[in-house]
């Protein structure tokens, strides 16, 4: 697996978004541009502590000297959101990864596009909506969100020139209506739904039920399912570079048992969700978890990420 390239950036301006959310402008130390990005893409941050947790950029793409992110201040922080808001400080140099793209929108001819926003799922729909607007493509937007409070970025959504294709959508005043909404799929037309797990799965099981492709359906998880380990049993990894065996117990994770004889494998959410810590399979078949490879790359069983998944097989041989 490449390793994804580290930049040291500036941060030029950290702002209150909304209730628990905060945006960060991050710009480049020599003044010149930084690597181009597509709407969709996050960047990986690395924070105080060794901590590495990935952000949706929010700007429009064709900002060439600046990324910004918005992140939500998670109640069940990890430490990765709490270091955003905590410290982090305007004037802070950071490293960052360059951006990578696993929410891109559909580039295969004419479209129209339905955008989907939950919450702190804004960050990429928001840029989606600016290149859209750029490029003169047919789209409305939709966003939803427990309070006002807790919107973030409504000022500005409602300040450009296409304010009128963006709809708000707030708990207690008239909540979004999901089967009137995506209950009669189109041809030509495609989803993107990007929020919390709860929002996510009624919006795609909606969208599903009621007959979209799944060709037309994109979307981005922010988190993984819960871990359920009961019944889950053990089985081997080899390290194919060593011929090394090790045991990976129950209770355990890959990357856990990994760790404890000395092979580290770098990892951001470990939750299946980021792709980080994917790995090549050499040999077995794994058991996916992750929410991260499509149901085609899971089926090919070359690949999987250790800080979730499991093995169907006595044992998987890893290209490490």
């Amino acid at each position: 697996m490449q390793a994804n390239p580290i930049l040291q950036v500036r941060v030029a301006r950290k702002c209150a978004e909304a209730q628990d959310i905060c945006s960060l402008e991050l710009v480049p130390l020599d003044g010149q541009s930084l690597p181009a990005f597509t709407a969709g893409s996050h960047i990986d941050l690395h924070l105080p502590g060794g901590l590495v947790r990935q952000y949706s950029l929010c700007n429009d793409p064709q900002d060439t000297g600046r990324y910004v992110v918005g992140v939500l201040r998670e109640a069940a922080s990890r430490g990765g959101s709490a270091a955003v808001h905590e410290q982090v400080q305007e004037g802070q140099q950071i490293a960052i990864g360059a951006p990578r793209n696993h929410f891109a929108l559909h580039a295969g001819g004419p479209a129209r596009h339905l955008l989907l926003a939950g919450g702190i799922g804004i960050t990429p729909v928001l840029a989606m909506a600016r290149q859209l607007a750029r490029e003169g493509a047919d789209f409305e937007l939709h966003y939803c969100a427990r309070s006002r409070e807790r919107m973030a970025f409504t000022a500005l959504l409602q300040s450009m020139p296409w304010a009128d294709r963006v709809h708000l959508h707030v708990d207690g005043e008239g909540a979004l209506d999901m089967a009137q909404l995506l209950g009669a799929p189109q041809a030509g037309l495609h989803l993107y739904v990007c929020g919390p797990r709860g929002f996510m799965d009624a919006a795609l099981g909606m969208a599903r039920t009621s007959g979209w492709g799944e060709d037309s359906l994109h979307y981005e998880f922010f988190a993984g399912e819960a871990v359920q380990r009961e019944g889950d049993a053990g089985f081997e990894i080899e390290i194919a570079s060593t011929g090394q065996v090790v045991r990976v117990a129950p209770e355990q994770t890959v990357v856990q048992a990994l760790a404890g004889i000395g092979v580290e494998v770098q990892t951001s959410c470990e939750q299946g969700v980021c792709g980080t810590c994917l790995t090549r399979v050499l040999s077995g078949e794994p058991e996916h978890r992750d929410m991260y490879l499509t149901e085609d790359e899971q089926a090919a069983c070359d690949q999987f990420l250790p800080c979730c998944s499991r093995a169907k097989s006595a044992r998987l041989v890893l290209d490490l």
